[in-house]
């Protein structure tokens, strides 16, 4: 196998009171566009994964987060045409503001249950499976999820 470029991508699954989890659509003229993802971005030169979901956030959502309200999850590692993505991703109950598509993207607050209804990029398909595993059969607005 030749050798591909890293990229090291960071991404958060917002977790309303309710249990529900926030999904961004890509937006057209962006790869994958259409697909459904959770809000991240790209680690830049300097940034930990942490720091980038704050920024990441700002600019995408306009919330802000503080870096201490994140939880490691999980971890997507995944092997694209010409990249190899790596991606920790991180739990957040807490941010300041409304989460709104700043950049033109759709969101949508989903149960685990739902995310099957909604196509993601080759990388993310295990995340989701790992959610749906991790809620179990709490529903969106009928049961809290546990504390972490």
């Amino acid at each position: 196998m030749e050798d591909l470029k890293l990229v090291l991508v960071s991404a958060v699954a917002l977790v309303r009171e309710d249990g529900c989890l926030l999904l961004a659509q890509r937006p057209e003229g962006k790869s994958l566009a259409g697909l459904w993802e959770f809000p991240g971005g790209k680690v830049e030169e300097g940034e930990s994964p942490e720091f980038a979901l704050v920024r990441e956030l700002k600019e995408e959502l306009g919330i802000d987060v503080d870096t201490q309200d994140f939880v490691p999850f999980s971890f997507a590692s995944h092997t694209y045409e010409t990249f190899h993505l790596l991606m920790p991703v991180f739990l957040c109950r807490k941010w300041q503001g409304e989460p709104k598509g700043c950049e033109g993207q759709s969101l949508a607050w989903v149960t685990a249950n739902d995310l099957v209804k909604y196509p993601t990029p080759p990388a993310d398909v295990g995340l989701m499976d790992e959610f749906r595993r991790w809620t179990g059969d709490k529903i969106c607005g009928e049961q809290k999820l546990d504390t972490f």
